[in-house]
């Protein structure tokens, strides 16, 4: 990815720890691809009804993690307090996907990538939320 390089390339004063930030980036678009992923393979399984919650919540982390990875990836006339609201919804969302796919993941190894994908996308916005002066 890019996003690194991108965060050194901004000419303005970016109020986060550059390398907290580029991680939490990546870990978002990871999340809210791993999570778009698993809702599609969802719908494909015989037994969808039973994942209609599992599906809802992936759509939602996914829309989350997706704007919040856009919210941080600007930094001109940076706001700490849209910053930490934007984090702190990612986090919670991260963690209800993450118990809502690990609680299928036994039957559903997409789920269970899912799950993976959801906890390290809340730790690293966890670590940048918690950086914020």
């Amino acid at each position: 990815m890019h996003t690194s390089a991108m965060i050194d390339a901004h000419p303005g004063e970016i109020g986060l720890d550059r390398d907290l930030l580029a991680h939490a980036v990546d870990a978002l678009v990871a999340c809210a691809q791993a999570c778009t992923a698993c809702a599609d393979a969802c719908l494909s399984e015989d037994m969808v009804a039973d994942l209609r919650r599992c599906v809802r919540t992936d759509l939602d982390c996914a829309d989350v993690c997706d704007t919040t990875a856009r919210v941080l990836s600007r930094h001109t006339a940076y706001d700490a307090s849209v910053t930490r609201a934007v984090l702190g919804a990612c986090v919670q969302v991260c963690r209800a996907c993450g118990d809502e796919c690990a609680s299928h993941a036994e039957m559903h190894e997409h789920c269970k990538v899912c799950a993976q994908a959801c906890r390290a996308c809340e730790e690293a916005c966890v670590a940048l939320l918690d950086s914020i002066g």
